[in-house]
């Protein structure tokens, strides 16, 4: 029997879950009249979810009954020019408040609370802001309409607004957040890849204001004390980077920041993990980028990196300081160089909840996009032939595994491992059993044979020919590796070549999907790292471009993690997610060469992932239970829930944004 957590639970989701159609619109029509009411408080809001030790978490929506019709008209036409814009899309809930101890400019200056011209009558008056602000009283609506008009005509290159984006987001979060949440298929190449790329190239430069925490080396001793200068008592997921390989754009030290902060406002909007409880971390060990040394601007330590057990040194130190003061939290690994990537996976993945995006990520978002396309192409996974184009961290960790879910479709089958169908080449060709190379690429490595046609170094475009392979992957970050021969070679290999050039940014991508369409034809199945248009082909035809976007994934992850408690991130959780995640793709889409799902329904994805990933850690026992509102619940309660309850579960713990109702209350 479940525990009372759990029927507590149930009872809250069937509740929320059975209002009628009548009855919702009462309740709009309700709270649309109650903003009427601006003697009191000029608007109907309820709470921003809020910052530790304000208030309780709650969400709602915010409404204003006077012009309606008008702003959605304004929206519609807005709409018409831009058809990928969505409205935004609020959760109706009670009514809270949340208390703070400023106001003033104080409380205009802090981007947690701040509402700019949002700011009711009543609040005005309660928090000093009359005659700090313009007198009219603007709706969130009102300055969506306004940035959203501004991005689209004012900004028109992609730096200048990922500029005008940071600038929202360090004035006014909750509707930095609100635009992003309702934005994120649009926006997200400008907050992460390929853009970021950019802003991370020039991020001492840009530098305005400081968000996240700086690790450095001169301050190994006080990273335990240092810790608890944020300001934050709970924090859910920190990512970190050490800047040293940011996109395939190499050693930028400090200023892989950039990465972090773009990283992480992903998994707000796409996991609804809360704000106040993410972490952006950089750790400066100095960079061997001499134009970053011999640069005025440069912020980081003007010093060679450290190796070998000085930087696992200062890693550890990091680790310790923050699982010393957040026991629970997941640390998410970003752009770390190969030599380090898998050792500091390996070093921390039994003792720490942490994953690699780099490596795990891409892996299991490859994984979806190939079992998508192997559907389309007809035929069992096990039996699939795969060739991998890079050997690194990202190509070995998409090898092992697709891997491992062979070895799970092969089992009755004489339990193949799944090595034997996956090929990979580096920069000096083909892998065979006479290299030395780390056993985890060695895994991989084919035994040279004169019958077969296997040998040492055989070039991408030979082995292509002898193989015939059903996929291709791109994890080299040379751009164009995939040339006209290859892509002919590809072509003649199989009736439905799969193409995944996934290196990023763009100019690292192995191919573009122009190039693959227009060699290998309608027949193509194309994904890649970095976004691309689709193709027009003859006879009214397109070529779609897949985004094996990371996006689909880790936001998930979190989300599942954090919503059962898990110790640690397993293989069997990833491959979990990435199989929800093909299973998201209707058959006939898959056979159109669809891989993905829409972005724009990222959030409703995200549920779905937690939800697998979270039933898969039950069922490997590695996962804890929760606490959640001061109740705890069992892995074994959690264990009693229907898939259906599990997903409702997680999506009552994603966070929207929406303005609070601000009371001040002097500390």
């Amino acid at each position: 029997m479940a525990g009372s957590a759990v029927r507590g639970c149930r009872n809250f989701l069937q509740q929320a879950g059975g209002l009628s159609d009548v009855r919702l619109c009462r309740q709009l029509f309700s709270l649309a009249f109650a903003a009427r009411r601006d003697v009191t408080e000029g608007q109907a809001q309820g709470p921003l979810s809020s910052f530790p030790g304000c208030g309780s978490p709650r969400r709602c929506i915010s409404i204003n009954a006077a012009g309606i019709g008008e702003r959605k008209t304004a929206l519609e036409e807005f709409e018409e020019d831009e058809a990928d814009f969505i409205k935004p899309k609020f959760l109706i809930e009670d009514e809270g408040v949340n208390v703070v101890a400023t106001r003033g400019v104080n409380i205009m200056h802090d981007p947690w609370w701040n509402k700019g011209t949002a700011f009711s009558e009543a609040e005005r008056d309660r928090l000093a802001l009359r005659g700090l602000l313009p007198p009219r009283v603007t709706t969130m609506e009102d300055q969506i309409l306004r940035i959203m008009e501004d991005y689209r005509t004012r900004n028109t290159n992609a730096l200048g607004r990922w500029r005008m984006l940071r600038s929202l987001h360090e004035r006014n979060e909750t509707l930095y957040y609100t635009i992003l949440c309702n934005n994120v298929a649009r926006m997200a190449p400008i907050i992460y890849t390929p853009t970021v790329g950019e802003a991370c190239e020039k991020y001492s430069e840009l530098f305005r204001r400081s968000r996240g925490m700086y690790f450095s080396a001169k301050d190994l001793p006080e990273f335990h004390a240092m810790v608890h200068n944020w300001p934050s008592e709970h924090v859910d997921v920190v990512c970190v980077t050490d800047g040293s390989r940011v996109l395939g754009l190499g050693d930028l030290g400090i200023q892989g920041m950039g990465i972090s902060i773009g990283k992480l406002d992903l998994y707000v909007a796409a996991g609804g993990i809360h704000p106040s409880r993410i972490l952006p971390v950089a750790i400066d060990v100095g960079t061997d980028n001499e134009t970053l040394r011999q640069d005025p601007f440069y912020l980081g330590l003007n010093q060679p990196r450290l190796q070998g057990e000085e930087y696992f040194r200062v890693v550890d130190g990091f680790m310790e300081a923050i699982f010393n003061r957040w026991p629970r939290c997941l640390v998410q690994f970003e752009d770390f160089q190969t030599r380090y990537a898998k050792r500091l996976l390996n070093r921390y993945k039994g003792i720490y909840r942490v994953f690699n995006d780099d490596i795990q990520g891409t892996a299991s978002v490859a994984l979806a996009g190939l079992l998508s396309a192997f559907s389309a192409q007809g035929g069992e996974l096990r039996k699939k032939k795969v060739l991998i184009a890079g050997a690194g961290s990202a190509g070995v960790g998409v090898a092992s595994v697709l891997a491992r879910a062979m070895a799970q479709e092969s089992e009755g089958f004489g339990g193949a491992t799944g090595f034997e169908n996956i090929y990979m080449l580096d920069k000096d060709g083909l892998i065979t059993e006479s290299r030395k190379m780390p056993d985890d690429v060695m895994l991989f490595a084919k035994r040279h044979s004169t019958e077969n046609g296997i040998r040492e170094g055989l070039s991408l475009e030979e082995t292509i020919r002898l193989i015939k392979p059903d996929a291709l992957l791109g994890l080299s970050t040379v751009g164009g590796l995939f040339s006209e021969n290859v892509l002919k070679a590809m072509k003649d290999s199989t009736e439905r070549p799969i193409v995944m050039p996934l290196s990023n940014p763009t100019a690292n991508a192995e191919c573009t999907a122009k190039e693959v369409f227009s060699v290998v034809g309608a027949q193509a199945i194309f994904a890649s790292g970095s976004p691309f248009d689709d193709v027009s082909l003859p006879g009214g035809n397109i070529g779609h471009a897949n985004q094996g976007n990371n996006m689909y994934l880790f936001p998930g992850l979190g989300l599942g993690v954090l919503s059962c408690g898990a110790r640690v991130v397993t293989t069997g959780m990833l491959i979990a997610g990435a199989r929800c995640l093909a299973a998201l793709v209707p058959l006939e889409d898959r056979q159109q060469g669809i891989l993905f799902p829409p972005l724009r329904d990222i959030r409703d994805i995200s549920v779905k992932v937690a939800a697998e990933v979270a039933r898969q850690a039950l069922r490997e026992g590695v996962a804890e239970g929760i606490t959640h509102h001061d109740t705890f619940t069992s892995a074994d309660d959690l264990a009693t829930l229907t898939q259906d309850e599990l997903e409702q579960m997680c999506k009552a713990r994603m966070w929207n944004p929406a303005y609070s109702t601000l009371v001040y209350k002097p500390r």
